[in-house]
């Protein structure tokens, strides 16, 4: 897949575009049916897939103190979308002056003229344009005056739940990773630096953990986490430690992960932390000594996670 970041690099012999747009957060479950359409049409019609998507979110330039934490930032959504097999990305600046583009316009200027669009998928509630004035019903009359096909992905349930970003975010905070995991298709994850911390996990408790600098938004909500950890391609068991380590009276929120078996010194080196489930709340405790228990028998029940899922394989 080719990404483009600017409009004026488009290729200008792409055979046959075929088109969807989208902020795609989270590019979950409902995402993906539209990705696996766009391939599809696009092979039908011997053309290109191609997705429009926006960077920075449009609300955090429009409605800036409505902005909620993202799922996925531009980093990952890009490797998210690659692996759905779409040819090519378009990341398009949002700006205060794109968002006044009117609906025709952005159809005229952009989807035709520039792209040279065959046909058009969107989700069933998608809207665009200047104080989106624009929806599928636009998009189809100007298909007729223009040439280009629209198609419409319907709604998206898992267990009788609504499939979208709004409902992914609510569950991870509040610490439903596995629900998640049910409408997302993968695990959620975070990202960051490892950096030095207080040197407690491995002086006090016997555990050492590596101290995230998070560059993600959405954080799942505080508590105790049997994760997987992508380190340099390598994957590594272990459990995470999400909050304010009430024992030891911190005022910051921490994100600590305690990594099986890895000896090797990962300060300053970027990791993926996988949440596969929440264990438990974090807790007070009287001491050090109490806690460094309750981290063993953590592991143990982490350990034991781990070998069902092996033994069900």
């Amino acid at each position: 897949m080719s990404i483009i970041c600017n409009l004026n690099n488009f290729p200008q012999d792409i055979a046959n575009p075929v088109v969807t747009i989208g902020n795609f957060d989270g590019v979950h479950w409902a995402h993906q049916k539209i990705f696996e359409k766009i391939a599809e049409r696009a092979r039908d019609l011997h053309g290109t897939s191609l997705a429009i998507t926006f960077d920075p979110h449009p609300i955090k330039v429009m409605f800036p103190t409505k902005a909620k934490p993202l799922i996925t930032l531009l980093e990952q959504k890009k490797e998210l979308i690659i692996k759905q097999g779409v040819d090519i990305l378009i990341v398009i600046e949002f700006t205060a002056e794109f968002a006044a583009i009117s609906a025709r316009d952005f159809v005229k200027d952009i989807l035709v003229d520039k792209l040279g669009v065959k046909e058009i998928v969107v989700g069933y509630d998608y809207t665009f344009g200047h104080k989106r004035q624009g929806n599928i019903e636009v998009l189809r009359k100007m298909g007729s005056l223009f040439n280009f096909n629209v198609q419409q992905i319907d709604p998206v349930y898992v267990e009788n739940v609504l499939v979208s970003s709004t409902s992914i975010r609510n569950l991870i905070m509040e610490g439903d990773v596995v629900g998640a995991k049910k409408l997302l298709g993968r695990d959620y994850q975070i990202r960051g630096e490892v950096i030095r911390g207080m040197n407690r996990g491995s002086t006090l408790l016997g555990y050492p953990t590596a101290n995230l600098r998070l560059t993600d938004e959405l954080i799942p909500k505080e508590g105790v986490y049997i994760v997987l950890i992508d380190i340099g391609g390598k994957t590594y068991q272990g459990l995470t430690n999400i909050g304010y380590n009430p024992t030891f009276k911190n005022q910051t929120l921490s994100v600590e992960t305690y990594i099986f078996n890895l000896s090797a010194q990962i300060v300053n080196q970027k990791i993926k932390v996988n949440f596969l489930c929440r264990l438990r709340d974090e807790i007070t405790f009287v001491s050090s000594k109490e806690l460094s228990e309750q981290i063993n028998q953590d592991v143990h029940q982490a350990r034991e996670f781990f070998q069902k899922k092996k033994n069900s394989l």
